[in-house]
């Protein structure tokens, strides 16, 4: 990207940058760990991942208020109020899958006393094997602007949903077969859900590095196979 006449203006956006970075590396780590916790039935893990999320909130509300300010004080065109506003999008979804790992840390802690089958617990697991994958990779496409590998995640989303689904007949077998394990696996199903939401927002993503590499909307719909009815996340609406 070529140099602005103003280098304070490009270091405002480098700023930007790796202030995203920063987030994107928070937001893996607490993914992780609180998969992690839910595992190993961690509650301390789980309650490190609850207490970073304030680390999160914080460097999100940095970044949308330096944008705002980088946007009234340069007036930016073209790329670079592409690349400010993208800041802001990125900064918002990074800050949401926080708040999604601190559910699933959440819900560790509720049921830290209970041990089923671990059986059980490997499908959210696998789920959150793919979402942590695709979370690195849109970080890698959104750091080196790599069209191509935002498109590749883009399409991979369907692949948690139907994990998902898979995981939600099993669950419910589970709870048929003995109600001792309605709680649990309850527990875990919020759990498979936040994760399946983590994968939504690794697409929003990738969808705003199309806007900011072609400066266009991405068309078409998304690769969704998420056919289960269980409508809401910790409060949120599903989509």
């Amino acid at each position: 990207m070529p140099g602005h006449i103003v280098s304070s203006y490009d270091t405002d956006l480098e700023n930007l940058r790796r202030s995203i970075s920063e987030m994107g590396g928070v937001a893996e780590k607490m993914t992780a760990e609180a998969t992690d916790a839910l595992v190993r039935r961690d509650d301390t893990l789980a309650q490190a991942v609850i207490l970073a999320d304030k680390r999160l909130d914080a460097l999100q509300k940095d970044i949308e208020e330096r944008s705002v300010l980088l946007i009234a004080r340069r007036q930016p065109m073209a790329i670079d109020l592409r690349e400010t506003i993208s800041a802001i999008r990125v900064s918002g979804d990074l800050e949401r899958i926080g708040d999604l790992a601190k559910n699933v840390a959440k819900r560790v802690v509720a049921i830290s006393d209970q041990a089923p089958a671990q059986k059980i617990v490997l499908g959210v697991r696998h789920m959150s094997d793919l979402a942590e994958g695709q979370l690195k990779d849109v970080l890698d496409a959104y750091a080196s602007r790599d069209l191509q590998a935002a498109h590749d995640v883009w399409e991979r989303d369907g692949e948690i949903d139907a994990l998902y689904n898979s995981l939600f007949r099993e669950l419910l077998t589970y709870m048929m077969e003995d109600p001792r394990n309605i709680s649990f696996c309850t527990h875990l199903l919020f759990c498979a859900k936040n994760v399946e939401r983590i994968g939504d927002h690794t697409t929003n993503i990738a969808e705003t590095i199309h806007y900011l590499v072609t400066g266009e909307t991405l068309l078409g719909d998304r690769p969704k196979n998420d056919a289960s009815n269980y409508a809401t996340v910790d409060g949120a609406q599903a989509p």
